[in-house]
């Protein structure tokens, strides 16, 4: 018989897919915690407020995401961030269109309005460059990536290039602009 997991994990998971799948603002905690299958009351054993599981969701997100395996996996370094990619697309297609990337829903949502949760969204932005970034260090290494390129602003680019990607496959319900992505990133952008 496996063990239940515990009741904070239980809270934390609700709200990661309650957040993804209805944002920060309309996910209360009793739709949390219903989710969850848990008493209301014993949301505040756990987390101060929904802005402090916010943050816990937010982390849990970007671990989902593997970065330390686009930075330093096996592979190619190209192969690796082609295929990073190509799983972020998979992920929206098979969701029908109907969830982007979290940081930038709740970058989107409520980052203007709520410090410690811009923090997290920054941060979460901050990790996926530098990874991306190591990733193409290591291929200007091995001469895949154009030498002339500044690593560290290429990822930057490449995060927001995505994004805005992502809201554009999201509103046409269509993976044109994810196309559209890989054949200028994947071809005059990188390629030397």
């Amino acid at each position: 018989m496996m063990a239940r997991r515990s009741m904070r994990e239980e809270i934390v998971e609700a709200a990661l897919e309650q957040f993804h799948t209805h944002g920060y603002n309309a996910a209360g905690v009793k739709t949390i915690t219903d989710a969850a299958g848990v008493p209301k009351g014993s949301f505040y054993n756990h987390f101060d407020s929904k802005e402090a599981l916010a943050v816990v969701a937010l982390r849990r997100y970007g671990a989902g995401r593997r970065l330390e395996d686009l930075a330093h996996g096996d592979g190619e370094p190209l192969a690796r961030l082609w295929a990073h990619f190509e799983s972020l697309r998979d992920l929206v297609v098979a969701q029908e269109f109907t969830r982007g990337c979290l940081l930038g829903n709740f970058g989107a949502e409520i980052a203007d309005h709520n410090e410690l949760i811009r923090a997290e969204i920054r941060e979460g932005f901050h990790a996926w460059a530098e990874a991306i970034a190591a990733a193409l260090a290591e291929a200007q290494r091995a001469g895949t990536v154009r030498a002339e390129l500044d690593p560290g602003d290429t990822a930057r680019f490449l995060v927001n290039a995505w994004e805005g990607a992502l809201l554009g496959a999201r509103a046409d319900r269509s993976a044109a602009a994810f196309d559209t992505f890989f054949a200028l990133v994947f071809g005059p952008l990188l390629t030397p």
